[in-house]
């Protein structure tokens, strides 16, 4: 493959592949590194789709990548929007445990904050009204350095700190990869598509990754299964002075419906998590049957539906009923009335679903030749984006270098190499 284009491709644009793009350029200067992104701009999917949070890391199991890279990276994301003047806050949490079968989990959580090195204050119920005057519930965990951010302004700062050659409106058709000579990548552009030829692929496409995957010639062994997460916004939102979450079920990934004051003042509801019909279906009307064929001729997902079915229910109830979803937020703020929650916009969470049924707990981060993919890094994965960045970054230079090094064949001095 003569005549490459650059050192890395990296599709998707999102703030992990931006990330990886400026790790990149950080860590081996002069590396020629291009982004493909499908949308006209940067962080249009789970980046920019999020609640903003930037997560404390105490959620996670110690040791796992979530865990060490949410605890690190939330410092990180803090120092990184101080220095380039992105509009972020530190708010602290509040867990709160509404009922008395919760109060065993709550306090699991205390003693997994502290193994990841979280410091966490214990409440009562009486002491709740010190953070938030209209919660209520029996107990409550505070913890301090979760904050808030607008991550799609990191997502923009990022592409231009990184010194990568940025291409918007550039999605991936077609993928030759060839592990003696490089990777070439066509794209399907309004003006009929180019070839990008690189070293080395790097996957960060999110909700499409593992299609991606397959695009290169690597099988992933796990499926994207798209979960759409619901939002209100708080039509009062001086009912809530900052962040505040139930106690989740260490069984799920998710966090359940939570109260986030935004960096615009506004008070966001929710997730809740329901199927989506398309990968990025963003309401009920948005369907693609090719892909809901894709996501059900996985064995995975029946699996999954058939060991998890009962809180599927619980979810989809909330999805199609306000009344609903607002006996879900009395829970913590009793004042609430269905009045007051206005819908808002729709997030999609790409979660990686094993051939047996297991949803991936972890991010996920595989290598093949020439090629390193990201094919699970849903939430904290924005918080935990600068230490994610860096470890993709450290495996694609890894394999950049090792090609390099069989192409300068050994010499001995004085004599030139056959």
């Amino acid at each position: 493959m003569v005549g490459y284009d650059c050192d890395v491709l990296v599709v998707g644009g999102g703030i992990v592949g931006l990330s990886t793009a400026y790790a990149i350029t950080r860590a081996a200067p002069g590396t020629r590194v291009t982004v493909l992104e499908k949308e006209a701009g940067p962080a249009r999917h789970q980046t920019g789709r999020n609640s903003g949070v930037i997560h404390s890391g105490i959620y996670y199991r110690p040791g796992s990548l979530k865990a060490r890279y949410a605890v690190r990276g939330g410092a990180e994301m803090v120092k990184f929007c101080a220095e380039y003047g992105i509009p972020h806050a530190v708010t602290g949490k509040l867990i709160v445990a509404t009922e008395r079968a919760e109060l065993p989990r709550l306090h699991a959580l205390v003693q997994r904050g502290r193994e990841n090195g979280i410091a966490v204050r214990e409440l009562g119920g009486a002491q709740i009204d010190e953070y938030e005057p209209e919660v209520r519930g029996l107990a409550a965990i505070q913890v301090a350095t979760t904050g808030i951010c607008d991550y799609t302004e990191v997502a923009r700062h990022l592409a231009d700190a990184s010194g990568a050659e940025i291409r918007y409106g550039a999605p991936v058709a077609h993928i030759d990869r060839r592990p003696e000579r490089g990777v070439a990548v066509r794209t399907a552009t309004a003006t009929g598509g180019e070839v990008v030829r690189a070293r080395v692929l790097v996957n960060c496409a999110g909700l499409h990754c593992d299609e991606v995957a397959r695009l290169t010639g690597d099988d992933p062994e796990m499926r994207i299964v798209p979960f759409r997460g619901e939002y209100y916004s708080l039509a009062r939102p001086e009912l809530v002075r900052g962040l505040v979450y139930p106690v989740p079920d260490p069984a799920f990934p998710f966090l359940g419906v939570h109260l986030t004051r935004g960096m615009d003042g506004s008070v966001h509801l929710g997730p809740n998590a329901v199927p989506a019909l398309a990968r990025e279906g963003y309401d009920w009307g948005v369907v693609r049957p090719r892909e809901v064929a894709a996501t059900a001729a996985w064995p995975g997902v029946w699996r999954m539906a058939r060991q998890h079915w009962r809180y599927g229910v619980g979810e989809l109830r909330r999805s199609v009923s306000k009344a609903a979803f607002t006996e879900a937020v009395q829970r913590l703020l009793p004042a609430v009335t269905a009045a007051d929650l206005v819908p808002s916009a729709a997030g999609v969470r790409a979660q990686a679903v094993l051939r047996d049924g297991t949803l991936v707990d972890d991010f996920l981060i595989k290598e093949g030749p020439r090629a390193v993919h990201v094919l699970n890094a849903p939430s904290p994965a924005a918080t935990a984006s600068l230490p994610i960045g860096r470890e993709v970054a450290r495996r694609a230079l890894a394999v950049l270098r090792q090609e390099e090094s069989v192409r300068q064949p050994l010499q001995t001095p004085g004599r030139t190499a056959p």
